[in-house]
């Protein structure tokens, strides 16, 4: 549920959730008056059509965006109005007089400096303006925002490709020349995988995150690519070539679909756990790494037949960082950033926060220790976590047949080299010594900072080479050089590892990909977003990744409990933040989490807190799948559980008979959209906590109503977690996958009453609430 921290019940020093109240120094007053939920639509005021709302309120241009429209006396014939600098008339899809929408179309060129522009919306016809009311859309400029997230080799190691999903561009980098050369893709590509086939042919395979395609380019004919059919909301591409079958993993339906590389033909597909990404092949299965859950499943090659679920529990091993005190009191896991398979070593490697501690009768405060997790996938156990206490790990990559494991650290600018031999060793004290190396990538000369160059590497803190942001690794075909990805210098450093074993590693040159020139602020915020300035192992991505959710956390402060990491996504237009509210404004939340964060080693200055407030202010929820070409939603939808509702009656419900209104109103469906209703904390009756040694948790009984719009894409839900997690032998385990379902039969007179639905009527409302 797309919605602000404080309606969630984050109070985290380990959290740095920088969720934007509207405009940069937008402030809203704590003593501002709480109102009363909205009863229902109000009666038509005009004899004409009216605007009262648009949402949601903050959109891309990285695609095309579906757009809701509310009104009073809408008819067929009118058209959205938005004013300059687009200056767009939209067709829209009237379907009763008070619902209509429209698509923002693809390819809306904006100034390249610009990070964003807000514009007048209203109804028009025939070209006049017949009609009353308006609103305000926020349009965010990703086209012209770079940003380098994956890389890729040659299976000759000659050339690099690297991916920039905003701007639909895979860069091809010779590695010798150093030229830089832009690849034609579709829609917001996502991932990328390099192959042979049998026959020792190579290929470029790019999957879409908008565009349901995979293509395939010839890496020797250098011609168009050959295009097959791929789900939605691809996140995640691993090719056999022997085989040749290309297994992705998608966000729409949560499913590992495995094509015919031959024929584009599916296979199989798997359901899998929320947000799948990070994907390895060991042997006869596949891994497949859920950002959701935090959970590794893994997957049988031939028919995607569940093999194990990995997860850490009471007493696992932890090897260093924070949390190794605790394995006691482990209950689950944090996502999977990374993943790599030994056929050497018969394990899987995986970088995250490692295990997720919960509640201790110490009652401390304790948040993820960033490392290298190891996974035996012949068993399906967890064996052991080397944390590291600081940063955050991104990117892997391993040297077989050296025993070399390289591992990015994007929160501190280094990239760590590891005796792949000694993380798996029975030995925790041979575990210990498995760093060999830190080696530090400092960014190009001139690069800006995000605090005066003397605030860094005094006190404990990180020095300046956390602006560099390395975020992906690859290793040359003979294993003496490594590739080291740069994701906020938007450059490729190469690292000469002949003699990274006897801790040499050297960075010998730097390839440029994109020159650093537009939206710079921005750029600053977003290094700040990721950084561990502080080196306390906190970030804002270690809690809320890529801008969206990050599984439990038991944190922070009063009230100390089991919380969900909420989304940032469009939060921005919800304050306040927090349970109960104390920060009222983006400005305010930036500077004192911020300040927590760091154990206010430094505080963030004025000039850090305006950067990050623009950087997340500007994180949009993604387009809704389930909406038709017109931005209506579809006719009829597939749920998840197979069941088939339909949005428009399951919305009449919604308004009507289900009274969901009263706390969820249009257009971003929850009372804190609006000044006169925000900070509200209800009890509807759901769930308190998870049922995890509840004596040593700060129960509060309230929350608000938390916005609904991208609820299709969260995991878990309630401010407890409750839909979505179960406690079973002292650890957190996934109840169900489809948590939107579970608070509708659970919901009581108090909620909505949902479960006096019929079963068709229940399927209905969950249509409609999977298309907000």
């Amino acid at each position: 549920m797309t919605s602000a921290l404080r309606k969630w019940g984050l109070l985290s020093v380990g959290v740095l959730l920088w969720s934007a109240a509207g405009v940069v120094g937008y402030r809203l007053s704590a003593r501002e008056p709480r109102g009363q939920p909205a009863q229902g639509p109000t009666p038509p005021t005009t004899t004409g059509p009216r605007l009262t709302g648009v949402g949601p309120r903050l959109t891309s241009n990285e695609t095309s965006q579906p757009v809701s429209v509310y009104g009073e006396q809408l008819v067929t014939g009118l058209r959205l109005s938005l004013g300059p600098p687009l200056s767009l008339e939209l067709p829209l899809k009237v379907v009763d007089s008070r619902h209509a929408f429209a698509r923002l179309p693809s390819g809306l060129k904006l100034a390249e400096d610009l990070p964003q522009v807000v514009v007048e919306a209203r109804l028009v016809s025939d070209g006049a303006d017949c009609c009353e009311g308006q609103d305000a859309l926020t349009v965010v400029n990703d086209t012209a925002f770079p940003d380098l997230t994956g890389m890729v080799a040659s299976p000759d190691g000659r050339t690099l490709f690297v991916v920039s999903p905003p701007t639909d561009t895979v860069y091809v980098l010779d590695v010798g020349s150093g030229r830089v050369e832009a690849l034609p893709v579709g829609d917001g590509p996502s991932a990328l995988a390099t192959w042979k086939d049998a026959s020792g042919r190579a290929f470029l395979g790019v999957v879409h995150r908008f565009q349901p395609e995979l293509w395939v380019y010839g890496l020797e004919e250098r011609g168009a690519p050959r295009v097959w059919p791929a789900p939605p909301g691809a996140s995640g591409l691993e090719v056999d070539g022997a085989r040749g079958v290309a297994y992705i993993a998608e966000q729409v339906r949560d499913t590992v679909r495995a094509v015919s590389l031959e024929d584009g033909r599916e296979r199989w597909a798997a359901p899998v756990d929320p947000n799948p990404r990070a994907l390895a092949r060991w042997r006869d299965v596949l891994a497949v790494g859920s950002l959701q859950t935090g959970q590794v499943e893994l997957l049988r090659l031939q028919d995607g037949a569940p093999v194990f679920t990995v997860a850490p529990g009471p007493g696992v091993a932890i090897v260093g960082g924070r949390t190794e005190p605790f394995r006691a009191q482990v209950m689950g896991g944090h996502a999977p950033r990374s993943l790599v398979a030994s056929a050497r070593l018969g394990r899987l490697f995986m970088g995250s926060l490692g295990p997720n501690v919960g509640p201790m009768p110490q009652r401390k405060e304790v948040h993820g220790s960033s490392g290298v997790s190891v996974i035996d996938p012949a068993t399906g156990d967890f064996v052991r976590h080397r944390g590291f206490g600081v940063g955050m790990t991104e990117g892997l990559a391993l040297d077989d047949a050296a025993g070399l494991l390289y591992a990015a650290d994007v929160a501190l600018g280094q990239v760590r080299v590891l005796d792949a031999r000694a993380l798996v060793s029975n030995d925790d004290r041979v575990a210990r010594g498995a760093v060999l190396q830190e080696l530090v990538l400092a960014p190009p000369e001139g690069t800006p900072l995000v605090r005066p160059a003397e605030d860094f590497s005094v006190r404990g803190r990180a020095g300046p080479e956390l602006h560099s942001g390395p975020r992906s690794l690859v290793l040359s075909p003979d294993g003496q050089r490594l590739y080291v990805l740069n994701r906020f210098t938007r450059e490729v450093a190469v690292v000469d590892v002949r003699e990274a074993r006897k801790g040499g590693a050297v960075v010998t040159r730097r390839l440029t990909v994109v020159e650093p020139r537009h939206q710079a602020k921005r750029r600053l915020g977003q290094v700040l977003y990721s950084a561990d300035l502080g080196r306390t192992g906190i970030t804002c991505d270690g809690c809320h990744i890529e801008g969206h959710t990050g599984g439990l956390f038991y944190a922070k402060k009063y009230p100390l409990r089991i919380y969900r990491s909420p989304t940032v996504q469009g939060s921005r237009d919800t304050p306040p933040f927090f349970t109960p509210a104390s920060q009222h404004s983006l400005a305010e939340t930036a500077s004192f989490v911020g300040a927590r964060n760091r154990f206010h080693n430094p505080d963030p200055s004025p000039s850090e807190v305006e950067a990050l407030t623009l950087f997340s202010s500007l994180i949009a929820t993604p387009p809704n799948p389930y909406r038709g070409e017109d931005g209506a939603p579809l006719p009829t939808v597939t749920l998840p559980d197979g069941a088939v509702g339909h949005p428009a009656r399951g919305r009449a419900l919604f308004e009507g008979k289900g009274g969901c209104v009263a706390c969820h109103p249009a257009p971003l469906y929850t009372l804190d959209q609006d000044a006169a209703t925000r900070g509200q904390y209800l009890d509807v009756g759901t769930p308190v906590a998870l049922p995890l040694r509840l004596e040593q948790q700060d129960l509060v009984v309230g929350a608000a109503p938390p916005s609904l719009v991208g609820t299709w894409d969260v995991w878990p839900l309630l401010t407890s977690a409750s839909a979505g997690y179960e406690v079973k032998d002292g650890r957190l385990v996934v109840d169900t996958r489809f948590p939107l379902k579970k608070v509708l039969e659970t919901a009581g007179p108090a909620h909505g009453d949902a479960r006096a639905f019929s079963p068709q009527e229940r399927d209905d409302v969950l249509a409609f609430l999977l298309t907000l």
